[in-house]
């Protein structure tokens, strides 16, 4: 079976096609500027990028681009869009509606428009994601992925917050959790690495990237996440404070004379490595600058192995034991100095890393272990595919499986 996978941005439309039956990426690309100008870089398996500017007024036009791009005698990999025999869509929110993957029927789609409040930035764009590969592809089964639906697991005491409880029922005020597709892909990976099983297992998975989160997972189920009611919540990230006192915020919003929008994007676009460190969001920048004895970027690092080293700690005790560590995403799998500092300063739990294997550790595509024999957890990288997770979920329900 061949499946679209599909991340619709508000301006941009990521993708990948898989060929489920021989487990084969045959193409990916990206088309960006969607209502500006217009451009797409399709990617071939062989190494070839194709790079062309066109205009995209909408969605709809950049999915029609995207299908000539994957058809093209020149240089696409399917012959005609007939092969496509279903499209997976990531979706960020899920609110309480949804908890689990779903085929997108108008009646789900409707339902999707009340998550808009919950995810103001992402849900329009994944609504027109759907609306653009409905236009071009009428009879193409759609499957609805979402970040959230992995965290549903979470009992009430972890995902409930300590306010009025008519607001919380109100509004639809929860901890929700997000990165859930990367965290099931990773965690899922684990245990089959785990020689135990399944219900018997307690991982920690560290997704830290730009944007971070960590999450408790007991018998492969999530139990308790970083992320909140929005991914703003949790441990430093590229430009988001993470978990601040509350009281922060209208605090600075008098003193800076913000508005509600104002602190929002405060909090969300100058706070994290960028705020720290005054410097950069980039954490290969941070790292840089804290190896040439910069205070400020070295401050940035060390705040966030603190708070990282603060979760793990936590999710053990609530899961009373833990078997292993996985790190993952574009920090969790690129830099080997915040896995040595997170795994350092843990004697309690038992934790020991082969550092010179660290060190040369970087995403090969392979999961890879980092512990010592004679460590109590074991700690690995293993390297998330969230696409490939859209990919199984879609081909499982199109089959009914």
């Amino acid at each position: 079976m061949k499946i679209l996978v599909v991340n619709a941005g508000s301006s941009s439309l990521k993708y990948q096609l898989f060929d489920m039956d021989k487990n084969a990426i045959l193409g990916k690309g990206l088309c960006e500027r969607i209502g500006i100008d217009g451009k797409i870089t399709h990617k071939l398996p062989d190494g070839r990028k194709i790079v062309m500017e066109l205009d995209m007024p909408n969605h709809a036009v950049a999915t029609k681009i995207m299908v000539e791009a994957l058809t093209s005698p020149e240089h696409g990999c399917i012959k005609d869009m007939s092969e496509i025999e279903a499209v997976g869509h990531r979706v960020v929110h899920g609110g309480p509606y949804f908890s689990e993957s779903c085929l997108a029927t108008p009646e789900i789609v409707e339902k999707l428009n009340l998550c808009i409040d919950l995810a103001p930035l992402h849900t329009p764009a994944a609504l027109k994601g759907i609306e653009g590969c409905t236009a071009v592809m009428p009879n193409v089964p759609q499957v609805l992925v979402f970040d959230t639906s992995f965290h549903t697991t979470m009992p009430k005491k972890a995902y409930t917050y300590a306010i009025a409880k008519k607001d919380a029922e109100d509004y639809n005020i929860r901890r929700y959790g997000f990165h859930g597709t990367s965290h099931r892909f990773v965690s899922g990976e684990m245990i089959k690495l785990l020689d135990k099983p399944a219900e018997e297992t307690k991982i920690i998975t560290c997704h830290i990237g730009n944007g971070s989160s960590i999450t408790a997972v007991k018998a492969g189920k999530c139990i308790d996440t970083s992320m909140g009611f929005t991914p703003l919540d949790g441990i430093e990230m590229g430009t988001r404070c993470g978990s601040i006192d509350p009281a922060i915020v209208p605090f600075l919003m008098k003193k800076k004379g913000l508005d509600p929008d104002g602190i929002s994007n405060y909090m969300n676009k100058e706070c994290g490595f960028l705020g720290v460190s005054g410097l950069s969001s980039d954490s290969r920048d941070i790292e840089d600058a804290m190896f040439k004895g910069d205070e400020a970027a070295t401050l940035a690092v060390d705040v966030l192995v603190y708070e990282i080293q603060k979760y793990i700690g936590s999710y053990a005790a609530a899961m009373n034991g833990l078997d292993a560590i996985v790190f993952t995403a574009g920090m969790g799998e690129n830099s080997p100095e915040t896995r040595k500092r997170v795994c350092r300063n843990m004697e309690f739990l038992g934790i020991k890393i082969d550092e010179e294997l660290n060190d040369k550790t970087h995403h090969q595509g392979d999961a890879v272990k980092l512990s010592t024999p004679d460590s109590k957890v074991q700690v690995w990288v293993i390297p998330t595919d969230e696409e490939l997770m859209i990919a199984r979920d879609t081909e499982a329900i199109v089959l009914g499986k």
